[in-house]
This record gives structure tokens, sequence and C-alpha cells, in this order.
């Protein structure tokens, strides 16, 4: 089997009065392709949230897919000074983990702005593969992105990659080159 999933918009947490939103999303694979193409995420000012995405593939499963994390409104002039976001991704192939990445962003933290942080960026993009084929990282290294800041690596058979943007516009292009470039 083959299936490609997406969402028919951005999803949104908005400002919390104080109580913590939970999300966990399990996509499972059992000998077959899944392709995982959300919309971004935006976490309004004031969010509190725990989410989680689980890929898990056994067998000969095989994976891509992508996760867009938007903080704040900027174009609205309303960066994300206050709120609590504790984010998954997560990919498993028979039980074991093969990437795990758990991020935690403040609101108001100097991580937002800092150089060795988000460097004013709003938007992070991440794309994993599985398997990965070395030569795919020559290829991607060749690709030209504007308006993003991009890497790739891979770490025991995921390629792995990442993008900053300013908008959700210019991360949403990128991810969809590489896709485009990566698809069986």
């Amino acid at each position: 089997a083959h299936a490609l999933l997406t969402t028919p918009a951005s999803a949104k947490f908005y400002r919390s009065a104080g109580l913590t939103a939970h999300q966990v999303q399990t996509l499972c694979v059992s000998d077959g392709m899944l392709e995982w193409l959300p919309q971004d995420t935006i976490f309004y000012p004031g969010a509190q949230v725990r989410s989680t995405t689980r890929i898990e593939l056994t067998g000969r499963a095989s994976f891509i897919g992508w996760e867009m994390v938007c903080l704040g409104l900027p174009a609205r002039g309303e960066p994300l000074v206050q709120g609590d976001l504790r984010l998954g991704l997560e990919l498993w192939r028979d039980e074991a983990p093969l990437y795990l990445d758990h991020l935690h962003v403040m609101g108001g933290s100097d991580a937002l702005d800092a150089v060795w942080g988000w460097a004013g960026y709003t938007c992070l993009g991440s794309l994993l593969a599985y398997p990965a084929r070395r030569e795919w990282l020559q290829r991607l290294r060749e690709l030209r992105f504007d308006s993003v800041q991009m890497a790739f690596t891979i770490v025991d058979d995921v390629l792995v990659s990442r993008c900053l943007a300013g908008e959700a516009d210019h991360v949403r292009a990128a991810m969809l080159t590489l896709w485009q470039n990566l698809r069986p």
C-alpha cells in the first residue's frame, strides 16, 4: 500500500488561560509507504501545548514526511512572547527508535532571537525520509533556496532536513521542493 496523507488547513493552538492542550498523533505503517504532508501548525502567543507525532514502521515500511511549526503571528506583529511548547517528532521501526526529536520552545526566550537558536526566524520545517540513500545528500545540497536556511544530514538511515524561515510559505515551498526531489 502507498498512502499520501495531509490536512485540510493549518492546525492552530490558541492562547491558553492556564490549561495545557495535549495532542498525540500516531501513524502506523506495515510493509507500505506513507507520505505525511500536513499543513503548518500555528502556535498563537500564550499557547500552552504538548504535542507529539509518532510514526511507527514495521517490516519493509518506508516513510517521507514533514512537520512545520510557526511561532506567533508575525504578520500581525504578535511574536511568541508568552507560551510553553513541548513538541515531539518520532520515527520508530519495529519498536526501536530511529529518530527522536523533542523541542521545548518558551515564549520570550533568548533562544528565539539568538544565532544559536531560532535567529529571529519564526517558522521551522522538519522533513524525514526513511530509508535514506547517501546520494540524496549531494542532490539536496545542490538545490538553491531563497529566504530560508537549510540543513541536511543522514542519521541511522534517516534523512533529516531542517528549514528555518520568517514565513510559512517559504518553509512550505522548500519542503515541497525537497519532497519532489525525494519522492519514490
